[in-house]
């Protein structure tokens, strides 16, 4: 055997073990409610066996689907509350992190590199630690139990920021010079020539924004009293035999969203973490 068909062998095991979860959940979504709590009964039941599971569902339904779609209201009152998290953080992010990632890329002012700094180090600090004075200060806003106080802490991120800031730094200078030779402001040069070219930048930061905050648990569990404003993530973990076939539709349903804008936008989000992963 060559060393290509190795290799291709041992990619194909890694694609399968990555694949396995979806895998697993769409034969799930096909199954009926009796089925899947025979195969699911030995751990969710306070069992001690272990799942069985089959390739394909012994008696394909699609009664799941239309218990979730049509007989479940409460789950697209979290599926609009999480695309109302994700756009609004998105919203925010390009209104301020585009600006800003502009300013450090292109912009000379004193300090740039000793700020820029003190973003990383922003960005690599968990949830955890800012956690308490993130809660004080939406107390003190009036935003607690609001989508507000999961949206407004997220438009602030500094991740965004450091993605886009490489992709500006690409624009070339030349061009930048002869627009203000030609009497451009810097709002304009920032608006017709530094989104242009960065879009690539802009597109991946916030694709990478979205996949994030679609997946929201320890925000909107600490932020969010009333369970009507949950979103999706916060549901999908509540799993129970009886409701099994309730989670596994609407994790199925839940991940066509992120999928879709994951092959819309596949070349900006890869060439997104190779930037991410390059040094200044």
């Amino acid at each position: 055997m060559s060393k290509y068909n190795i290799r291709l062998a041992f990619l194909c095991v890694v694609a399968l073990v990555v694949c396995y979860p979806f895998i697993f959940l769409t034969i799930g979504s096909f199954m009926g409610s009796d089925e899947l709590r025979n195969n699911l009964g030995g751990v969710l039941d306070k069992g001690t066996n272990y799942v069985t599971w089959s390739w394909l569902p012994m008696y394909p339904t699609l009664s799941s689907y239309v218990k979730v779609l049509l007989d479940t209201p409460a789950f697209f009152m979290m599926f609009w509350n999480s695309v109302k998290i994700s756009l609004g953080v998105l919203a925010g992010q390009f209104m301020i992190a585009t600006p800003c990632a502009w300013g450090f890329a292109q912009g000379k002012f004193k300090g740039k590199r000793g700020l820029f700094f003190i973003y990383i180090v922003l960005m690599l600090m968990p949830f955890q630690v800012l956690m308490l004075p993130e809660y004080l200060m939406l107390k003190n806003l009036n935003l607690i139990d609001t989508l507000g106080a999961v949206i407004l802490p997220n438009i602030f991120s500094t991740f965004p920021v450091f993605i886009m800031v490489y992709f500006f730094k690409a624009v070339p200078r030349i061009t930048l010079e002869a627009a203000r030779i030609d009497g451009a402001s810097e709002w304009r040069i920032f608006f017709q020539i530094g989104i242009p070219l960065g879009k690539s930048g802009i597109i991946s930061a916030l694709l990478l924004t979205f996949f994030e905050n679609w997946n929201l648990i320890e925000q909107p569990m600490l932020f969010l009293e009333d369970k009507q404003k949950w979103p999706l993530s916060l549901q999908l973990p509540n799993i129970s035999l009886e409701k099994a076939d309730v989670a596994i539709v609407s994790s199925m349903v839940a991940m066509i969203l992120p999928i879709l804008l994951f092959l819309t936008f596949q070349k900006e989000l890869e060439e997104g973490i190779a930037v991410s992963a390059s040094k200044e």
